[in-house]
């Protein structure tokens, strides 16, 4: 569990640190030049590394305890963007941000241990099936949706990466190629940062960031304690339920930060 805890500690990290690169990235660069940057490419290299430390965490913790932590990169993309981005720390932001380190300590301090059981039967068709009903309610959004529904949309797909993932049985790589979850979770990978990115085109970032990981934290930690056996410890129930309530509250007042600028610098194009 602790090796767990550390890789969910990486992906939370690594999500926070990526968010000010790509922010400095697309400050200092317009246009396609924006993908050759080496802050922005940095941050896609640490988003694809925090990405695996997730799947690593979602393997050996409930889910409500890996979506929690990772929810919490919004506090540390805030803190660092203060001192590096230049942007305004509220005095409402400090405090959710003291809210999130509290909330994720309780969070951790109750997950039980991880249940060894496969996941139910039809877990698979079921996963595909919404794998399918995503894509294609994020095609037809993608056209015309706006940008909070496009959000929601992108959290969901983010959320069934994690259950896929949650449910992928023991195996090697071999194993993992002829798995249909394995491509369900690389499937919903894509939809979900199709779906996001759309959402930044149509609305403001904050808004939509914070619908992201509010489906993020609910969707597995709901499914993943009713359906995949996510234990919770003994008399930790409520405590771990206001906790994660409180992540997605401090979560939503950190997405209303005021938006941040990268130093000024020539912009490349």
């Amino acid at each position: 569990m602790t090796l767990a805890l550390l890789a969910a500690l990486v992906g939370m990290l690594g999500y926070g640190i990526a968010s000010v690169l790509q922010a400095t990235g697309a400050a200092r660069a317009s246009g396609p030049a924006v993908l050759r940057h080496p802050a922005y490419v940095a941050g896609l290299a640490l988003d694809g590394v925090a990405w695996l430390a997730s799947l690593v965490a979602v393997r050996h913790l409930p889910l409500f305890v890996v979506q929690s932590l990772l929810a919490g990169s919004l506090g540390v993309t805030v803190l660092l963007a203060r001192f590096f981005l230049g942007a305004r720390l509220r005095r409402r932001d400090a405090w959710a941000v003291a809210v999130v380190g509290v909330a994720l300590a309780t969070v951790a301090g109750a997950a039980g241990d991880q249940s060894a059981r496969l996941a139910p039967a039809g877990f698979t068709v079921a996963a595909l099936g919404a794998l399918l009903l995503t894509g294609l309610v994020t095609v037809a959004l993608y056209r015309r949706g706006g940008s909070l529904p496009l959000a929601t949309a992108s959290g969901i797909a983010f959320s069934g990466a994690a259950l896929c993932a949650r449910a992928l049985p023991n195996g090697g790589w071999r194993a993992l190629a002829t798995e249909p979850l394995a491509w369900a979770v690389v499937g919903f990978g894509v939809l979900g940062a199709i779906g996001y990115a759309r959402s930044l085109e149509r609305g403001a970032v904050g808004p939509a960031t914070a619908v992201l990981w509010a489906m993020e934290v609910l969707v597995p930690g709901v499914i993943g304690v009713v359906v995949l056996n996510d234990a919770i410890r003994p008399g930790w129930a409520l405590p771990a339920l206001l906790a994660v309530a409180a992540v997605v509250a401090a979560c939503t007042v950190l997405a209303t930060t005021p938006p941040s600028r990268a130093p000024e610098a020539p912009r490349v194009r």
